[in-house]
């Protein structure tokens, strides 16, 4: 039997005619736009049908806002599919007057996430609804909803403080708050309050909670739904 021996070709010769086939194919070598990551778009069209029409196309835009979804997708594990997905990760405070863009931000955010191929569980609920949904009634087990809120991986708590406080709700929003501190899982939250009123509603224990757990974001301007921009 007779063993033909191939003399390995040069790397330059092969990548000369990689370069031809290509060419005669009609493809440019020099073009390396990635590919859309199609579970990323298919994780962003599904999180746009349980977004609020008004900010299924919301852009977070703010330095801070996207820096925290940066850091939060680099504290990601990777999971079997090799797609990074959320165990914990740092919390955000996005604070300013009605109208700044606050949710907007908060929303945007959450599609920057989804759109960077980030396994993502996640839920959005405003305080005065955290409130009605929790209330005891018949029929209902308040405290399933509450442990789902808190174990969730990320957590939008928007207008934290907007409601009308009673002990109760002080009580409901501290376990939330806790649960979600002590387990270091990303919460996003907005209010409209400044520091102190923000630390009045909220009461101490919580407010103390959000001092450690989240990095403040203030934004500032005019309310844009009175004054939209040109």
């Amino acid at each position: 039997m007779t063993t033909v021996l191939h003399t390995p070709e040069r790397v330059g010769t092969l990548a000369d005619r990689c370069a031809a086939i290509l060419a005669d194919r009609g493809v440019d070598p020099t073009d390396v736009t990635p590919e859309p990551v199609s579970g990323a778009v298919a994780a962003l069209e599904l999180a746009d049908a349980r977004i609020p029409p008004r900010y299924r196309h919301a852009l977070a835009d703010h330095p801070q806002v996207t820096t925290w979804a940066d850091e939060v997708a680099l504290a990601g594990r990777p999971g079997p599919s090799g797609t990074r997905g959320i165990a914990c990760g740092p919390s955000l405070l996005i604070a300013g007057p009605t109208g700044t863009g606050k949710t907007y931000q908060a929303y945007g955010a959450v599609r920057s996430l989804l759109a960077a191929g980030v396994r993502l569980r996640w839920e959005a609920i405003t305080t005065p609804d955290l409130y009605a949904r929790l209330r005891p009634r018949p029929g209902h087990d308040p405290e399933r909803d509450l442990a789902s809120l808190a174990r969730s991986p990320l957590l939008i708590l928007d207008d934290l403080g907007a409601a009308k406080q009673s002990e109760w709700t002080e009580e409901l929003t501290y376990r939330l708050i806790n649960r979600r501190y002590n387990d270091m899982l990303p919460t996003l939250i907005t209010t409209n309050l400044p520091t102190d009123a923000l630390r009045d509603a909220v009461g101490d224990r919580v407010a103390s909670r959000l001092a450690e757990m989240t990095t403040r974001v203030v934004l500032t301007g005019r309310d844009r739904r009175r004054h939209p921009a040109a």
